[in-house]
């Protein structure tokens, strides 16, 4: 049903302050987080200059020993290139969150060239920064043979195959489709022996090195770039589109927060619209969906985010409702309040839970009963591309191959990026390696393709602005990577690698 203003909100969600977040606040208390930044070099951006040459950064264990929690929103400021003290009240098209590179000229194609989806040639055509390395591609095969005994059940030949490959493939190491290849190799051997990934909270380490991975990732990589602006670009068109971009309550229901950064930008663009306005800023309200491994990151997301609204004098709220209390209520676990005006942020992650067409349509027919200015879907893993047929047929092969493409193409650039060193294997780690178990894990899902999805629940596209076009172009422009394209497809904004799309994003309305 529709949500009213009173709607009631169970006891078990996770608010502003979730249970188990308070269960680990000892751990909290127990770090000392400004000497663990500065050892990681989060205290000072020029580290970033020192990438190339993959300088080696650690964490000592003798630094985790007492901790002031009022210091995390100090620190996450250094987390990430969008969030950076010296950046909070520059206009967007000035971007000097990003490395200042010179520009850079790059050709965007006519016609977007689709990927191949055919298995014998699917890697046939993938760029290569390092020439060096000889060893046969033999061992994508093998990869492929054993995920087609997902589909045949052939489980006891998918177990030689794989002892072969564990032999083959022992670390990630050498070209980016080796790296991957042993990821994904990793993955089904999870899959295999039923090891599903465990629920448990992030250490704090494994937070912060995650974190400084993605900072370096959103500095050098136009990935994230592109996925938070053209999100947040989409939700400030949709309230311009309506008339209500100076709406006193803005909402925004995000099934995919990362870290947050995102939310800094966003509200740096409100306030500068409402200053221009002569207004005073509008009131932000998050919701955001979490899986319960992430409630150690809800602290930190929370503190960072209410520190910077503060920054800009805007009214913010936060809550976190855990992935399995929504997947018992849905959207009677979320919070409304009348009159505000209501995003809703997807990811191909929601649908992987959702496990089947007939789930996901229902889901995003729940999203259409709250009537929400727009619908924002951000796809990065390559799910664009699954045909009709084979999400009827669940084929596990193709999902696989897919996925295995796709995040090929992803460490590839990686490699172009940052031009050799530790960094690509430590964001491989840190960020792609969760990604791509969730992924292997998914792969036979019964999932039609996501505009299928939305346009059998009742949503049409809308189409992102000239001016965003422009705008990633020039972002894009910033980082002196070679290969990446900004295009349009249909109504979608999409981001290229050698015309193999990375990231697409597309908006939808009722």
């Amino acid at each position: 049903p529709a949500p009213t203003a009173t709607s009631d909100v169970p006891t078990a969600v996770v608010q502003s302050d979730p249970p188990l977040v308070e269960l680990d606040e000892h751990a909290l208390r127990s770090m000392d987080w400004d000497s663990i930044m500065r050892d990681l070099g989060l205290d000072d951006d020029s580290a970033l200059t020192s990438l190339k040459s993959g300088a080696n950064i650690n964490i000592h264990p003798q630094l985790i020993t007492r901790c002031d929690p009022h210091q995390i929103q100090h620190s996450l400021n250094e987390f990430s290139p969008y969030i950076h003290h010296h950046h909070h009240h520059q206009p967007l098209d000035s971007n000097s969150q990003f490395i200042n590179h010179s520009d850079f000229t790059f050709n965007v194609p006519d016609t977007y060239s689709n990927q191949n989806q055919n298995f014998g040639h699917v890697f046939d055509n993938m760029p290569s920064n390092n020439n060096n390395c000889n060893v046969g591609l033999d061992f994508i095969d093998e990869l492929i043979r054993a995920a087609d005994c997902f589909d045949s059940n052939e489980l006891q030949l998918a177990q030689m195959i794989l002892a072969r490959l564990n032999q083959r493939l022992r670390a990630p190491v050498g070209k980016p489709l080796q790296r991957a290849a042993f990821f994904f190799k990793e993955a089904l051997n999870s899959v295999l022996y039923g090891l599903t990934r465990p629920i448990r909270l992030s250490s704090w380490s494994e937070i912060v090195q995650s974190i400084k991975a993605y900072k370096v990732f959103s500095a050098i990589s136009p990935i994230p770039m592109f996925t938070h602006f053209t999100s947040n670009q989409a939700i400030l068109e949709s309230l311009d589109r309506d008339g209500t971009s100076s709406s006193p309550l803005i909402h925004i229901i995000d099934f995919d927060i990362g870290f947050g950064g995102q939310y800094a930008s966003f509200m740096r663009e409100i306030a500068e619209q409402a200053e221009s306005c002569k207004m005073n800023p509008a009131s932000l309200r998050i919701t955001a969906v979490v899986p319960d491994e992430y409630a150690s990151e809800t602290r930190l997301i929370k503190d960072n985010l209410i520190h910077f609204a503060q920054e800009l004098n805007i009214r913010f709220h936060i809550d976190f409702v855990l992935v399995r209390i929504f997947e018992l209520f849905s959207f009677k676990a979320v919070k409304f309040v009348e009159g505000e005006k209501m995003a809703v942020v997807l990811s191909p992650a929601i649908f992987r839970r959702l496990g089947s067409t007939n789930n996901a349509v229902a889901f995003v027919s729940d999203i259409r009963l709250l009537t929400p200015s727009v619908v924002v879907f951000v796809d990065s893993e390559g799910w664009a591309e699954t045909s009709p047929a084979a999400a009827a047929a669940g084929s596990f092969k193709r999902g696989f191959v897919g996925s295995l493409q796709h995040y090929s193409m992803m460490f590839e650039s990686l490699d172009a990026a940052i031009g050799g060193g530790d960094w690509p294997r430590k964001i491989e780690m840190s960020l792609l390696r969760p990604r791509i178990a969730a992924a292997v894990e998914g792969a036979g899902r019964r999932v039609a393709p996501w505009r299928e999805v939305f346009s059998g629940a009742g949503l049409r596209p809308v189409k992102l602005s000239q001016f965003a076009d422009f705008q990633a172009e020039f972002l894009l422009g910033k980082l002196q990577v070679g290969g990446f394209q900004v295009d349009r497809r249909q109504a979608e904004l999409v981001l290229c690698w050698h015309q193999w799309i990375l990231v697409a994003t597309s908006a939808w309305r009722c």
